[in-house]
């Protein structure tokens, strides 16, 4: 399990940033897509509109969402994690974000 501290600095990983944004723009586009859409659908768009505009900006607090659900990884495990993992992880955490 990685320590609070080395948890705090992945937040400035510029890799790790990145991949945080390009899942932000998949769960973004998914949910701009959905021919099923929950019932708290007009937030999401919100957020996906936001998210598909700055994704950069939106990937900042989605960011902490990842780490916090991945608390009891280590840092390698974190940083090494595949796409699919942080989508997973992206993805459930949108509706924190997202509202309703």
């Amino acid at each position: 399990m990685a320590a609070y501290k080395e948890i705090y600095a992945l937040k400035n990983d510029s890799g790790f940033q990145d991949k945080i944004a390009v899942a932000v723009v998949i769960a973004a586009h998914t949910i701009s897509t959905d021919e099923t859409p929950p019932a708290n659908q007009a937030a999401r768009l919100v957020w996906a509109t936001e998210a598909m505009i700055n994704p950069k900006s939106v990937a900042v607090p989605m960011l902490w969402a990842v780490l916090a659900a991945n608390v009891a990884a280590t840092t390698e495990q974190i940083l090494t994690a595949t796409d699919a993992s942080i989508q997973l992880n992206v993805d459930a955490a949108v509706d924190l974000f997202a509202g309703e």
